[in-house]
């Protein structure tokens, strides 16, 4: 679903305000952009054929051993590799990040009527944060059970650790640096399961699939964690009580700084192109997430006054 995804500015002319993007408003990139500068050399030379140097990086991060850690382009790149290496049934809870199912789909399904579950964990665009003693019952009905915690970072509820998730031969957790560092341009995620699945994985890892430069940057931005993503979910939690004040609008719980809405007597198309034409702002249309309808968007919190105009201009709209 290449053209399925939110964030898509370039579609619209004077975008002031994004909230479609579930990514955390974030500072400066320029400390990054300035290293990297200063590395030329890396654009002489391939990469490593997989990223080891920046695996051993992160496990020794996650107190777990290198072999249980493949650094990828990208947690969708995981996405699609985890799916081609284990065809199992998929089972997919929805609404939920559409990447599963179509990754699933592309690599196919081999006889034999083992099971994986694919849960996104908060998950993307509810919000919900699935505690540790549903992922125990899911493991346990589930041949196999992969866990999407790419906004891991968004949440102040508990999920899974990956030294935690390396322990059990029926897990697999996807992180994504991405997210971590609000870096969407750069491409950066990475996987962390036991040895063996693992090991399977890497019978379908392509080489150099992640750049030189991917890889110089996944460890700068490790070695400075004043450049994580830190979202308001008090900023949020405000913009929630906001929005539901406002006639014919529900919100879901949600414990990131991203939250699905639903009008009772609107599209949320009409209401993008409403906000964008006339104010600026950029929502998400979640018409195309299975299991929702026309009404439902979806908009991640950015600043205080930013929050204020998008309410503000909702309201007109209502």
């Amino acid at each position: 679903m290449i053209n399925g995804h939110g964030d898509d500015a370039y579609k619209y002319k004077d975008i002031r305000i994004d909230f479609s993007s579930n990514i955390c408003a974030h500072g400066s990139h320029e400390a990054l952009m300035a290293h990297l500068l200063a590395r030329p050399d890396l654009l002489d030379h391939y990469p490593e054929p997989e990223a080891w140097s920046l695996e051993q990086m992160i496990a020794e991060r996650h107190d777990i051993e290198p072999a249980c850690v493949i650094v990828t382009s990208g947690a969708t790149e995981a996405i699609y590799l985890i799916a081609h290496a284990f065809r199992y049934r998929p089972v997919i809870p929805q609404p939920t990040f559409s990447e599963y199912a179509d990754a699933c789909e592309m690599a196919g399904v081999e006889e034999g009527g083992r099971e994986v579950m694919w849960l996104c964990n908060p998950n993307n665009p509810t919000g919900e944060v699935y505690d540790q003693l549903y992922i125990d019952r899911m493991m346990a009905e589930h041949d196999l059970l992969v866990l999407d915690q790419s906004y891991e970072g968004y949440t102040d509820a508990p999920v899974m650790t990956p030294r935690w998730g390396c322990r059990t031969t029926d897990s697999i957790q996807i992180h994504s640096m991405t997210k971590m560092y609000g870096v969407p341009g750069l491409r950066l995620g990475y996987i962390t399961a036991h040895e063996q699945l693992a090991e399977q994985l890497r019978r379908y890892l392509r080489p150099w699939s992640v750049s030189a430069l991917a890889v110089e940057a996944g460890k700068y931005l490790l070695q400075h964690e004043e450049l994580l993503c830190q979202p308001n979910l008090a900023e949020a939690r405000r913009l929630r009580d906001a929005l539901l004040q406002l006639p014919g609008i529900s919100v879901a719980p949600t414990q990131t700084n991203f939250m699905l809405c639903c009008l009772a007597h609107s599209t949320a198309a009409a209401l993008k192109e409403y906000l964008a034409t006339q104010h600026g702002i950029l929502i998400r249309d979640a018409a195309n997430f299975r299991g929702l309808t026309p009404q439902h968007f979806r908009i991640a919190a950015q600043a205080p006054e930013a929050n204020d105009a998008l309410i503000s201009a909702i309201s007109h709209f209502l």
